[in-house]
């Protein structure tokens, strides 16, 4: 999954607060101009307040100036220099981490913290997601197209074999498992994120539907051996998304979805023609917080046609 895990070991973080269309920016801008093994941001809802916060994570001491000038392309001057920088311990990450995180909806979804189990409605499917085991925890535009798009699809058609590529946290293998009650598979290339979605699967009680694997992108026996896949979700970035293209619809049963996404708005042509060339056509996009989510099927032009006008309500932007 897109978000980002913690640092192994996060010691310095930057903290700031600001609107919150301006803390997604401030997220996304240095999640993209840090390596993502040693830096980490979340935007995160302040209690009591209309203002969110920021914080920045990174395993080795950050260049202040070059953060603030970041800060201010996208925020102005004067955010940038309110940003504040300390030295922290691992205790801390995890304190700041859960103590800032409020449940977030979308759709049936609910993606909460254990302190927050109780806001868990009997209409909801409730994702219990802690901060001091991953840092990815939903709130990133991508994962939350991802699960819009899965809830329309899951009001169409139930699945035979699921599959999370690049699962992260686990969130969408999850989601899945808990919406059709059946086996899903995931994979991902970084051990600590294999070992938190393991976590997260038995938190959730799902632990005998999903067992994730260490793979680069469907090469593991396990999740080959799970093939032709009826849904496929791959979020992570554009350029390992056109690469797998090929091997995705090798995966991909005929008439199979998969959804696309851990894209900025510049990457979904690219995108698109690279699926395409695969006979994998969009039916539907989804733009939130300027992360595109795409909505592909396996099949001819007529039948991608009906399925998108008859099964799939969700507007174009969403939340």
């Amino acid at each position: 999954m897109l978000e980002a895990l913690p640092p192994n070991n996060a010691a310095f973080v930057m903290r700031v607060t600001c609107m919150p269309a301006v803390a997604l920016r401030i997220v996304d801008v240095i999640v993209e101009s840090f390596d993502p093994a040693e830096t980490a941001a979340a935007a995160f809802e302040r209690s009591g307040s209309e203002s969110w916060g920021v914080e920045a994570y990174f395993g080795t001491a950050p260049e202040e100036t070059r953060v603030r000038m970041l800060i201010a392309v996208v925020a102005g001057a004067e955010i940038a220099r309110a940003a504040s920088f300390d030295r922290v311990d691992s205790r801390d990450w995890v304190t700041h981490s859960l103590a800032g995180l409020a449940p977030l909806r979308v759709g049936r979804f609910l993606i909460h913290g254990e302190h927050d189990r109780d806001a868990v409605s009997v209409q909801e499917i409730g994702i219990e997601v802690e901060a001091a085991l991953a840092f990815g925890t939903g709130r990133h535009g991508s994962t939350r197209g991802c699960l819009s798009l899965l809830a329309a699809v899951a009001k169409r058609r139930r699945p035979r074999a699921v599959l999370d590529i690049g699962t992260g946290t686990g969130i969408l293998a999850i989601a899945a498992a808990r919406t059709f009650r059946l086996a899903v598979k995931a994979g991902d290339i970084d051990p600590v994120a294999v070992a938190t979605a393991q976590a997260n699967a038995k938190r959730n009680r799902v632990a005998g539907f999903v067992r994730p694997v260490l793979a680069r992108g469907a090469a593991h026996p396990t999740l080959r051996n799970g093939a032709p896949y009826d849904l496929v979700f791959a979020n992570i970035m554009a350029a390992p998304l056109r690469s797998l293209a090929p091997a995705l619809r090798q995966i991909l049963a005929p008439g199979g979805t998969i959804i696309l996404s851990g894209l900025l708005l510049c990457d979904v042509p690219g995108v698109i023609d690279a699926y395409g060339a695969q006979r994998i056509r969009l039916i539907r996009r989804l733009d939130i917080d300027g992360w595109a989510t795409l909505l592909m099927k396996r099949g001819n032009a007529q039948r991608l046609r009906k399925f998108s006008a008859s099964a799939l309500s969700v507007p174009r932007t969403a939340e």
